[in-house]
């Protein structure tokens, strides 16, 4: 049996969902680590990666309304350590939300 939770983002208080991308303004090691640290303390960002690409980071952002977003930006997300600029994609309406992990060599599993 698997049990999955399921968490009403409306229900948390966490309404607006928002992509940033981020570019630093050098690309170190010691800058890296200095933003991953930085972003691990911010309950607001769910999710931060590192990707190749014209930018550095992407941040998934889970807050209340725009007025909290725009806090989050202007007073935290654009001073923390090393970010030049960032570029924000305001979710209009969630497709598909997953947390499954798809494992080809279990398909055989489940087709019996």
């Amino acid at each position: 049996m698997v049990i999955k939770p399921s968490l009403d983002p409306g229900a948390l208080k966490a309404n607006l969902l928002v992509f940033v991308e981020i570019s630093l303004e050098t690309q170190s090691p010691a800058v890296f680590d200095e933003f991953r640290r930085a972003v691990e303390k911010l309950p607001q960002i769910q999710e931060c990666h590192l990707v190749s690409g014209q930018f550095d980071y992407i941040l998934k952002c889970r807050i209340p309304e725009m007025a909290a977003y725009r806090q989050l930006l202007g007073d935290v997300v654009l001073t923390l350590p090393g970010v030049k600029e960032s570029k924000s994609y305001v979710v209009m309406e969630e497709v598909k939300e997953s947390f499954n992990l798809h494992i080809p060599a279990f398909e055989e599993f489940e087709d019996k």
